[in-house]
């Protein structure tokens, strides 16, 4: 095998192990690769809050039942499960993922349907040429793309901002609540 950068692959003699960052910064050890730091470009200070500032039409804050101590019995996991579900936290992150997508269904299942029906029942405009051999057909055609791209990058932008936070706390709650009910196993 070829050495990768002028280093022998896998000594694997106690030596310590290097990642390199693409991005022009000191190279840091493995173990630590994988920590979220504050320069890191997916870390936005947004999802923190959630985006959202504190006034008129916010939101109550966010209960969640507290953990169980050591020891402690408590509800079964489906009962904790049903408990969250109910919790206020879950429900703005349901509202929240509801108030992005229906509406975004709603147009591009609606411009979706519109090209289908222009393309069966109005073949003469279609036909139309916009720009040499590219007829209106085609541009709608490469517009459906388009817009699938664009849909898709707005939905994971929304979901970073708005929600993914939220969803990590309530999960990282549950499973401090349900800690206990599988025996000490998550």
């Amino acid at each position: 095998m070829q050495p990768s950068k002028g280093r022998p692959r896998g000594s694997g003699a106690g030596e310590e192990s290097w990642v390199e960052p693409l991005d022009a910064q000191e190279p840091v050890p493995a173990e630590e690769a994988g920590h979220l730091r504050y320069d890191d470009p997916w870390y936005d200070a947004l999802a923190s809050g959630w985006g959202e500032s504190v006034g008129a039409g916010a939101a109550a804050p966010a209960v969640v039942p507290p953990a169980r101590r050591e020891g402690e019995t408590g509800p079964a996991p489906a009962e904790v499960y049903l408990e969250v579900q109910r919790s206020a936290a879950f429900q703005e992150v349901r509202r929240r993922y509801r108030r992005f997508v229906v509406p975004a269904f709603v147009a591009f299942f609606a411009w979706y349907v519109g090209y289908v029906v222009a393309a069966t029942t109005a073949p003469e405009l279609m036909a139309r040429p916009v720009a040499g051999a590219v007829n209106v057909a085609m541009a709608a055609g490469l517009g459906q793309f388009l817009t699938t791209f664009l849909l898709t990058w707005a939905y994971a932008r929304h979901a970073r901002l708005r929600r993914d936070r939220a969803a990590l706390e309530l999960r990282w709650d549950t499973q401090e609540l349900t800690r206990g009910t599988n025996g000490g196993v998550s």
